[in-house]
């Protein structure tokens, strides 16, 4: 476990080298480019070169590299244009806002999906399947855009129960809360449902299952000790790769109700052109994409210790 941990942290820093300096060099190969981004278009030549001195930039590109990565890894991403704040600043409470809104959808989302996909596996064929499987089909095929325009316009328009903006501006309020994570609940536990019902309805027709039912064992024992823990290793993976769409695929969700999270700041920076706040985002999606592969890889060995990685 500790030589598997050992080498899967090694691939993660080395992903994150790469990527890191591909980053740099697309956004900041060309100073010229970066100093008008952060003086804007009207400023002149003369104005671009002094900025470039005074900021470092006219050092050698690996040394300017070396130095990005050091202030990164302090938690220093440089100054944003567009909020006109260091993006420390902005970046981590809006992290923490869609880490609020990923917690809660996690909460509800894995209960509800294995809960369905183990009941339906149980049974492949039969109604509880049919059902479980076209509604996880039909709620998986609506894109959230459209199924937060049909909530919203139910509970907001029609029904009055909810507002229509999650901008908490206020401080946290549960009213403001349950149309995001109500939308993504939806649109995101059918497909780990189908993948948990597969997977059960795979192990239900394994010898050894049989053999256990044949002994006598009790049905229900023979579900929680010997089906389950097998039927779980294929949905593991799904929930931990939801991960990585609940960093940045949220953005529809986030802007819909104007969400003040991690994938809505990522878009306006994209829009604005902000090139600090945009290194800085991309550099947390793409550490939490190969963590969340490495915790993928960790958990398999332990859902079945037969599994082993080179």
């Amino acid at each position: 476990m500790l030589i598997l941990a050992f080498r899967r942290f090694l691939s993660m820093a080395l992903i994150m080298v790469i990527v890191s300096f591909t980053l740099f060099a697309i956004f900041e190969s060309d100073k010229l480019a970066v100093a008008g981004k952060v003086l804007g278009p009207y400023s002149s030549t003369e104005q671009r070169e002094l900025w470039l001195e005074n900021n470092g930039y006219n050092e050698p590109f690996l040394e300017r590299y070396v130095t990005w990565v050091g202030n990164a890894l302090t938690g220093d991403f440089g100054y944003s244009i567009q909020y006109k704040s260091p993006v420390s600043d902005v970046l981590w409470p809006r992290l923490g806002n869609t880490a609020i809104l990923a917690g809660l959808y996690m909460a509800f989302m894995i209960p509800l999906s294995l809960t369905l996909g183990v009941i339906a596996g149980m049974k492949e064929g039969s109604l509880q399947d049919r059902v479980v499987s076209v509604g996880s089909v039909l709620t998986t095929s609506v894109p959230e855009f459209a199924s937060a325009t049909f909530f919203s316009a139910i509970f907001v328009f029609w029904l009055g129960w909810l507002p229509g903006t999650s901008a908490m501006t206020s401080g946290f309020s549960w009213a403001e809360i349950f149309l995001p994570v109500f939308v993504l609940v939806v649109y995101g536990f059918g497909y780990t449902a189908r993948m948990t019902r597969a997977s059960m309805a795979e192990v239900m027709t394994s010898h050894y299952i049989r053999t256990a039912v044949l002994k006598g064992i009790p049905y229900r024992r023979v579900i929680m000790k010997h089906a389950l823990r097998n039927a779980l290793i294929a949905p593991f993976t799904v929930i931990i790769l939801q991960l990585n769409w609940l960093l940045s695929g949220v953005i529809v969700v986030e802007v819909f109700f104007a969400y003040k999270g991690f994938g809505k700041l990522l878009l306006d920076a994209a829009l604005f052109g902000d090139i600090y706040v945009i290194e800085a985002c991309t550099l947390v999606a793409v550490f939490v994409a190969v963590f969340s592969q490495f915790i993928s890889d960790i958990g398999y060995t332990l859902l079945n210790p037969r599994i082993r990685f080179t």
